[in-house]
């Protein structure tokens, strides 16, 4: 029989990590910018006859790049949108929605998992 890993009861329990071999970087200005690598048979494709970037240098606004750079690996969601909230106090109405939305976000494209 096949072990199955054990999920938090409650989204807000969850911890991301940063996948390790995503590289990005801060900015001067404070903006994070990521890295994806272009892959598969239609990004091939482009990248032969079209010129397409094998990479593509993705900026996030102020709001991912500080949410990005809460995903310490010990940070759980409510703790990522404790800090938000912190920084953005105007917007803490809508925060919830933009840090469950943006999480998601980036778990499809395999920016980030769960620890």
């Amino acid at each position: 029989m096949a072990k199955t890993k054990k999920l938090p009861a409650n989204y807000m329990d969850i911890v991301f990590v940063r996948r390790e071999n995503c590289p990005w970087r801060l900015q001067e200005n404070g903006i994070v910018e990521v890295d994806m690598e272009n892959r598969g048979f239609f990004n091939a494709v482009a990248q032969k006859f079209f010129k397409r970037p094998r990479v593509s240098h993705i900026s996030l606004d102020k709001y991912g790049s500080t949410l990005w750079l809460a995903l310490d690996g010990t940070a759980t969601v409510n703790d990522v949108l404790s800090k938000m909230n912190a920084a953005f106090p105007e917007e803490s109405e809508k925060m919830l929605n933009r840090v469950v939305q943006f999480l998601a976000t980036l778990e499809m494209h395999k920016f980030i998992v769960r620890k």
